[in-house]
């Protein structure tokens, strides 16, 4: 094969590493839909969805590199005439194609293509994964040590703190892809610019006359390489401040200058004052992050020993470029989703108007967040990360509502819409996360119940704003001003009910009726700083341990095979902070070489027990140690809590560690349970439940899952039986260590939210259950002995909780329930399979007992009110009856009873106001207006409400009858004679 050779830039600081030979796809041919087929391992080849399958001789081009320390050299089978991002192509990039490319680009420098983390970050300081670099955080930080020297993702994301600008602007969205390349101590800045520009300008074709740089103002090193080495002309290198051009993790930690590469959508603009900020001319879509120095509690910078790089390119901005689109929504990464949604409303994406267009892009936006998040586990709800989910969600059923779409979008009124769009979704989502497809199920369930559980609630805000504007125009009557809504009112609405504040306007207005739009403004500020503060940092901190760990290897764990070990203190720790030596009666951290205590992980609690210095007189202990706690830390470092109950403790000496083995014993009982458990529950509620969190302790499990309703006492009856009959199987548990995806390809469930690393453990119940575990776990099923059940209940929306007992804990269970039995037995006189129908009998006689009590007590507040009915008054110039009194101790049935009786039997127009005091520091109110009294504007709700306030109470109801309660009886002579002055007064007016 003859070949034209022409050199690369040199790099010569490339690492040795990555000097080998690969093939890279062809760039796209025009006129085609283009899709990357992935290739041998893991890179991408020539494939179908590249127009056939050729040669590599006939199509595409080999890279030949070598470290013999001259050039390196791009060999060219077929040279490449056309760029294919260059104006005037007719190219076409899909989002898959701009994605494979990325990676394979930096899998033929060496980079490791790894797979996107969840949206549910291993990290409680960072609400979701908003970054790239977020599950690098531990490797960046020094607390865990590299598994590959360098790295490439294309990871989901998402970020919530500018929604409101999400359809509104080109580039806002909530949920997108960044892709990324790190290097962990690996190269540095000079590579980093070299490929950078050599991906967008040769890899994806973009005309060099068209970016533009941005360097920290300081960076003279940066500029430097963008100028003299890679060939940016100084007029399109822009020197930028520390706000726009420096990355900081937080107040201390890793940080460093970044650089940025913009597009320019109109270089016959010139360069002469131009502002890199200005969206509509400029996009940044390449950031790269220069990790070098780390910050200092007084804010001084220190140069890192290991200096990273960590980027990130804008997927969805890459492909409003490539693709040619006026903003990212209008990509094939999203538009399938706009024109899903048009269709629906039966509305034409290209015929808009600007209002409707917005309304689309938002749904097309938000539907790729919600199902990603909820395929990633998070399920809606009021609190967290359910709160964003639900929030999205019913941002979208607005939007579907306002552009016309009517139920479910073909025909049913009744049903819901946002399934049919998930499925688009889930259908753009292969090459993203393969993981969502598995999930379709539950993800379209989900969707549509939290769809009709919304609209009943827009039924309800619909009701509730209704009653506010009937208040302020009440309000503006009695007090001459003009009837307005407060910005809270309207918040509430639009935060709570899902009430769009235009459609809260548009209402108000036909009723006269103005909004505090001022208010609501305020209102929305507070809860974006809010959102701000709390979602949109990613964290990075070196703290006290750091020195420690780099000091200290990993701990080799013992405890699958023994419970005992002999092992050296390699670290001693009281209040965080390192010493050499610990006295009796102290808290401390030790951290051994080697050790049988299992960690707390994977919901597993960590094992208690003892450790031992030898070498006292006469063969004694000369120091005791209690462990109560054993925790990860600092990468793979076992952190064993506890304190010395004997003798003294210091680094380098030998120690003896045992673990409590009863205790041991029920955590691994618990443990293998839950694997059962799961395995039970996919069998009888279905295969789309899926673990949401878990507890194994010593006493008892705990195991969350995602499920939308309780569970029957039937199907928890199946699920104990079913577990208890594996248990009673005998079988012999199989463990085994392999490849994480070969694994998965086994069919091993993964636990949701956890981190697996490339080799990982595999627990397996032959013909039940496979997990990816690293917990404890029993040898034989029948370890176990028996599963019981002891409560299923809800936790949050779509999250129920199962807790259970096995073990041990399941003996010491049925025996004392076994004794509470015998006693109950005893008591009531009959045998234990009679006792459900003795029970059945007592309450039966006496819920009649209660019924005829209250009836009776009902009549003699009756016969009361009778006797007081002379007591009425009748007030001028309406005649109106009026009766205020003091019931006594009547209760609250009797009250209402009586009110009921001396309304109806008092001529219209009447007003029946009663209070009693049942004891107990209860205040009941009740009032009862005639439809007389009604008609002069008087409503018993709000009277009777105001009333109780004297009482430490409220309450309300309907124009003519309402109920109060308070806590403050002794107010009750004074709230009454209040209530008579009251009714008095507004009966008497005029203008009553």
């Amino acid at each position: 094969m003859e070949v034209a050779a022409r050199p690369l830039p040199l790099l010569s600081t490339a690492p040795a590493h990555r000097l080998r030979l690969l093939l890279l796809p062809p760039r796209p041919v025009s006129g085609r839909r283009l899709r990357p087929s992935p290739g041998p391992r893991g890179f991408g080849c020539v494939g179908d969805g590249w127009g056939g399958r050729h040669s590599a001789r006939k199509k595409g081009f080999i890279i030949i590199s070598s470290s013999s320390g001259s050039s390196i050299q791009y060999s060219s089978v077929e040279p490449a005439t056309q760029e294919v991002g260059a104006e005037g192509s007719s190219g076409e990039w899909s989002g898959d194609a701009i994605r494979r490319r990325f990676l394979d680009f930096y899998a033929a420098r060496g980079h490791k293509i790894l797979p996107s983390s969840s949206l549910v970050p291993d990290d409680p300081t960072v609400f979701l994964t908003i970054a790239g670099m977020l599950q690098f955080k531990p490797i960046f930080l020094g607390n865990e040590p590299r598994r590959v020297p360098c790295a490439t993702t294309s990871q989901k994301c998402i970020r919530t703190n500018d929604i409101e600008n999400v359809g509104r602007t080109a580039r806002h969205q909530t949920f997108f892809e960044m892709l990324g390349n790190f290097s962990f101590g690996d190269y540095f800045k000079k590579e980093a610019t070299a490929w950078a520009w050599e991906l967008a300008t040769k890899e994806y074709g973009l005309p060099t006359e068209r970016l533009w740089i941005s360097v920290f103002e300081d960076d003279d090193e940066a500029f430097f390489i963008w100028h003299n080495e890679v060939g940016v002309p100084k007029e399109r290198i822009k020197r930028m401040g520390a706000d726009d051009n420096f990355w900081t993790s937080g107040a201390t930690g890793p940080c460093g200058p970044c650089s940025e590469i913009y597009y320019d959508f109109y270089p016959e603009r010139g360069s002469s004052d131009a502002d890199l900020g200005d969206d509509s001319r400029f996009i940044e879509f390449y950031n790269l992050v220069f990790m070098q120095y780390n910050k200092k509690d007084d804010g001084s910078l220190e140069p890192l020993k290991q200096k990273n790089i960590d980027t990130g390119m804008g997927l969805e901005r890459m492909a409003r470029i490539l693709q040619k689109v006026p903003n990212n929504y209008e990509t094939d990464l999203i538009f399938p989703i706009i024109e899903k949604a048009g269709s629906m409303a039966m509305v034409s994406y290209a015929k808009a108007d600007d209002a409707t267009k917005t309304n689309l892009k938002i749904i097309g936006d938000h539907m790729r967040a919600v199902v990603y998040l909820i395929s990633d586990g998070v399920i809606p709800s009021n609190i967290g990360r359910g709160y964003v989910v639900r929030r999205l969600i019913r941002r979208v059923v607005r939007m579907g509502r306002l552009i016309g779409i009517k139920g479910d979008g073909h025909g049913n009124s009744e049903g819901a819409f946002l399934p049919s769009l998930a499925e688009v979704v889930i259908s753009l989502s292969t090459e993203i996360d393969p993981d969502v497809e598995s999930r379709r199920k539950s993800i379209l369930g989900e969707l549509q119940r939290e769809e009709l559980r919304f609209v009943q609630t827009l039924e309800r805000g619909e009701k509730l704003l209704d009653e506010l504007l009937d208040e302020a125009l009440l309000s503006a009557g009695n007090n001459g001003k003009k009837p307005s809504l407060s910005g809270k009112d309207v918040f509430l609405l639009y935060d709570t009910y899902g009430f769009p504040v235009e459609i809260t306007a548009e209402i108000a207005g036909e009723r006269g009726v103005t909004v505090d739009m001022k208010g609501f403004d305020i209102e929305m500020e507070n809860q974006r700083k809010q959102s701000q503060a709390a979602h949109n940092v990613v964290k990075l901190s070196v703290g006290n341990g750091t020195d420690i760990v780099k000091s200290i290897p990993d701990t080799e764990f013992l405890g699958y095979d023994s419970l005992f070990a002999t092992a050296v203190v390699k670290g001693l720790l009281v209040n965080g902070d390192p010493v050499n030596e610990v006295l009796e009666g102290s808290e401390v951290e030790i951290l051994l070489d080697r050790t049988p205590f299992y960690a707390e992980s994977g919901g597993q609690v960590g094992d208690n027990g003892f450790l031992y210095v030898n070498g006292g007189e006469d063969g004694k202990q000369k120091a005791v140690i209690e462990i109560k706690d054993v925790q990860k830390s600092l990468g793979n470092i076992f952190v064993h809590k506890g304190t010395i109950k004997l003798g003294s403790v210091e680094v380098g000496k030998e120690i003896d560690a045992s673990v409590d083995t009863k205790l041991r014993q029920g955590a691994k009982a618990h443990h293998t349970a839950t694997h059962l458990l799961q395995s039970a529950l996919k069998s009888v509620v279905g295969s789309e439940t899926s673990q949401a969190g878990s507890l194994v302790a010593f006493d008892r499990l705990r195991f969350d899952f995602n499920f939308h309703r309780p569970l029957s006492e039937e199907e928890l009856l199946t699920i104990e039986s079913l577990v208890n009959q594996w248990i009673g199987a005998a079988t012999q548990l199989e463990t085994k260590v392999m490849a994480l995806q070969d694994a998965k390809i086994a069919g091993a469930i993964a636990m949701f939210g956890e981190k697996y690393g490339e080799q990982v453990r595999v627990v397996e119940v032959p013909g039940v259950s496979m997990e990816l575990c690293g917990g404890t776990h029993v040898s034989n099923t029948a370890e176990i002995r028996g599963f019981k059940i002891i409560s299923e209940q809800g936790i949050a929306s779509g999250i129920r909780r199962i807790e259970a007992v096995a073990g041990d804990a399941f003996v010491e269970y049925v025996c004392a329930r076994d004794n509470y039995m015998r006693h109950l037995c005893s008591s009531l006189k009959v045998k234990a399979e009679d006792v459900n129908g003795r029970v059945e009998t007592i309450l039966e006689e006496l819920r009649t007992t209660r019924n005829e009590v209250s009836s009776l007590r009902s009549k003699i507040a009756v016969l009361k009110a009778a006797s007081l009915a002379s007591k009425a008054t009748t007030v001028a110039p309406h005649n109106v009856r009026i009766m205020v009194e003091n019931m006594g101790d009547v209760d609250a049935d009797g009250l209402k009873s009586a009110a009921e009786y001396l309304v109806e039997t008092m001529q219209d127009p009447a007003a029946v106001i009663l209070g009693s005091s049942p004891g107990d520091s209860k205040v009941n109110l009740v009032a009862a207006f005639s439809p007389g009294v009604v008609k002069m504007g008087m409503r018993a709700g709000n009277f009777v409400g105001g009333i109780a306030k004297l009482c430490g109470g409220g309450g309300g109801g309907k124009p003519n009858f309402a109920q109060a309660g308070g806590r403050k009886p002794e107010n009750l002579p004074d709230a009454l004679e209040k209530a008579r002055a009251e009714i008095v007064a507004a009966v008497s007016s005029d203008s009553s």
